[in-house]
């Protein structure tokens, strides 16, 4: 067991990514002193993004990591603390908020700002996590503009599946929604548009099971597809291909104590990112399953920062 003292701080920030790192900077420059604990990948999911052309402010393409790591600098500039521990425990019931980490160490806080984050559901194939980044991706609004007049695949059923599909038809020449069953879950105005879209075409009833490629330089040329009815494979020539099974938020250390939604998603009150509990704010993917952005995240951050700020005030 760790014998360090407990930490004290006005501002729990739990989790790193464009949400908790932007709160960290807006609460570190109101003089709150915020501690920051990030797991042992801080980050999130922008690190496991290579080139970025989208976040406001840099007209040339930018990697993910290299962007995550000026967030972490800035917010340690202007007065983070930093801590590399995973916070196992949190009790939102005591005044004030407790949380332990699997160092052992313990912390208190007068508020706390959740921004750990979801992380897109992959098929768990070696050969899609081979090529993510080099024609596999999760994300069609942050990728889709790679695969200008190119075939793609997007696999899944649901209204991501299908929103996803619909916004690859602005770059790429055809789509083919690759779903297990035989009818999709996404809602009917949706189906009714994919159907009417010439780009898409769906395949039934079928899994992927490889994603082919050339190794050097890396890039995806095809997958190859099984019939869940009949068994017969196929292999589909295409230039990309999106996973849109879902997402996961890390919520698994609030159950029980905060409201989610049925996925798991925290539940904030509307403009806000206050939580069930006054003094607990959520920001990012935590708690954002719409639009799923750096940028969106980013701007919670400082909502949720602000939002503390304003709950220590009047507390």
């Amino acid at each position: 067991m760790n014998q360090n003292p407990t930490k004290h701080t006005k501002v729990l920030i739990i989790g790193s990514g464009p949400a908790g790192y932007t709160a960290a900077v807006y609460a570190a420059r109101a003089m709150l002193n915020p501690i920051l604990v990030h797991g042992s990948e801080p980050g999130g999911q922008l690190t496991t993004t290579t080139d970025v052309e989208n976040f406001p402010g840099f007209a040339e393409v930018i990697q993910g990591p290299w962007l995550m790591d000026q967030m972490k600098e800035q917010a340690k500039a202007v007065g983070t603390e930093m801590i590399e521990d995973h916070i196992s425990n949190v009790n939102l019931k005591t005044s004030p908020f407790e949380a332990t980490g699997d160092s052992g160490q313990k912390y208190t806080a007068d508020s706390i700002i959740i921004s750990t984050g979801a992380q897109a559901r992959w098929l768990n194939l070696d050969s899609e996590q081979e090529f993510r980044g080099f024609g596999v991706s999760a994300c069609a609004t942050c990728d889709g503009f790679f695969f200008k007049n190119k075939e793609v695949a997007v696999v899944g059923g649901g209204n991501a599946a299908v929103e996803e599909a619909m916004f690859l038809t602005k770059f790429a020449s055809k789509v083919k929604l690759i779903h297990r069953r035989d009818s999709l879950r996404a809602e009917k105005m949706l189906q009714k548009k994919l159907m009417e879209n010439k780009k898409i075409e769906i395949i039934w009833d079928s899994v992927v099971e490889d994603v082919l490629g050339d190794k050097d330089p890396k890039n995806v040329k095809g997958i190859k597809i099984k019939n869940v009815k009949t068994n017969e494979t196929q292999e589909l020539k295409l230039d990309g291909v999106f996973i849109a099974i879902g997402h996961d938020p890390a919520t698994q250390l609030f159950k029980d104590q905060l409201e989610m939604d049925k996925e798991g998603y925290l539940i904030t009150k509307a403009d806000s990112t206050e939580t069930n509990v006054p003094g607990v704010f959520a920001a990012g993917d935590v708690k954002d399953k719409i639009f799923r952005q750096a940028v969106t995240a980013a701007g919670m951050g400082c909502m949720a920062a602000l939002e503390a700020e304003k709950h220590l005030s009047h507390s």
